[in-house]
């Protein structure tokens, strides 16, 4: 029998890996309308969490007292969720993947504005260092005014509102009440957009299609289950598997090879996140949510 600390390290690796591999459906989907691949993420996604739903809320799995904040966490992880899927279409893998890991860096800037907490230096001079990684990685797309370079910023930004609300919404509402309001929200925002030309896949493009609602929805919910069994602290650092896989991905599939800036950008940005990772550790705060999508 595995530990509790060995079960939140497999379900955390597991949920790096569906995530992987949801980006990479996403970037492989870039010949079908994003409102259509959208629609797959939302539908596909929502079925799992009826699967959890304890059996005294299934009359009323809907109810909240919290709805203003479920609109906006929604809201916003719409906005993280696009820009996230047309960076994939549009950029490498790897870099699309590094600048993500930037997200913490917004989240400690937000939690000032919307949680009032206060920064230190260490925790500021992580998010200088984030900052500086982050140029170096986009630099060559802004000298050739590449706009496919903003679209991972703006997920960063998304996502970490979006980190922000669930830390507001789970003193009160149930994680999986959270993830499944964002996947009915995204299934319906993308039904408005059938209008604009969708394409009838064929059998093994429906499955694919419908793999990225799959792995994105148990992605999530191994996430929790993750951190249900054990400490934060010792699995978020296997997050960053994901940009080994993306590098994988990347050169085996579409022959993407990572420029030196690439990488370096990334370990400046990596090196930030887990600064302000440690930090938030030792002052005792709720470690922000590196990615629930």
């Amino acid at each position: 029998m595995l530990s509790k600390n060995q079960l939140g390290f497999l379900y955390m690796f597991l949920s790096v890996c569906a995530f992987s591999i949801m980006d990479l459906i996403v970037k492989w989907s870039e010949h079908y309308p994003l409102g259509e691949v959208l629609f797959f993420r939302g539908f596909f996604g929502l079925l799992f969490y009826f699967f959890i739903i304890p059996r005294e809320r299934f009359k009323d799995f809907y109810y909240t007292k919290r709805a203003g904040l479920h609109f906006l966490r929604c809201i916003f992880g719409l906005i993280a969720l696009l820009a996230i899927f047309i960076a994939l279409r549009n950029l490498p893998l790897a870099t699309v993947v590094s600048i993500s890991f930037a997200a913490p860096i917004f989240t400690t800037i937000f939690s000032i504005f919307f949680l009032s907490e206060k920064v230190g230096l260490f925790r500021w001079l992580a998010v200088l260092v984030g900052f500086i990684g982050i140029i170096i990685i986009t630099e060559p797309g802004f000298s050739s005014l590449n706009i496919y370079y903003v679209y991972p910023i703006i997920f960063c930004l998304g996502l970490s509102y979006v980190a922000i609300a669930i830390r507001q919404l789970s003193t009160t509402e149930p994680v999986w009440l959270i993830s499944l309001n964002f996947s009915a929200a995204i299934t319906l925002v993308s039904i408005f957009t059938i209008p604009f030309g969708w394409i009838m896949p064929n059998i093994k493009d429906l499955v694919l299609l419908s793999f990225i609602g799959i792995f994105g929805g148990v992605a999530n919910l191994w996430l929790s289950q993750s951190y249900k069994f054990s400490e934060v602290s010792l699995v978020t650092p296997l997050k960053y598997l994901a940009l080994v896989f993306a590098i994988i991905f990347g050169f085996f599939i579409w022959d993407e090879i990572p420029t030196f800036k690439t990488l370096l950008g990334a370990l400046l940005v990596i090196t930030s996140s887990v600064i302000i990772f440690r930090r938030e550790i030792v002052l005792k705060k709720q470690v922000s949510i590196p990615r629930h999508e």
